[in-house]
């Protein structure tokens, strides 16, 4: 009993650590293989350093970005951080008389 008693706080330590260290980042690694799995060219994408553009080609180890009207980059596939969906356009603010 005695022994029991030594281990627990131990075993409750690594309890602790797997639900709020081990578990998110495993959730993460798993959106982010998800998000790998899915680019396909036409697909509107954010880089990690917060560029925005729309998917050319997609490679095994880059993708080609177009960010504007004739403006191509070719970055490396894991720095696409996440797929955008388009957004409607706002509307315009009414004008006041």
């Amino acid at each position: 009993m005695n022994e029991l008693v030594q281990i627990l706080p131990i075993v409750l330590i690594l309890i602790v650590f797997y639900l709020l260290v081990l578990r998110p980042a495993r959730k993460r690694q798993r959106d982010f293989m998800d998000i790998q799995q899915g680019l396909e060219p036409g697909s509107r994408v954010m880089l990690s350093s917060g560029i925005h553009g729309e998917l050319v080609t997609v490679g095994d180890e880059t993708v080609q970005l177009r960010i504007a009207p004739d403006v191509v980059i070719e970055v490396a596939r894991q720095a696409v951080a996440k797929v955008v969906t388009p957004q409607a356009p706002l509307d315009e603010p009414a004008e006041e008389d």
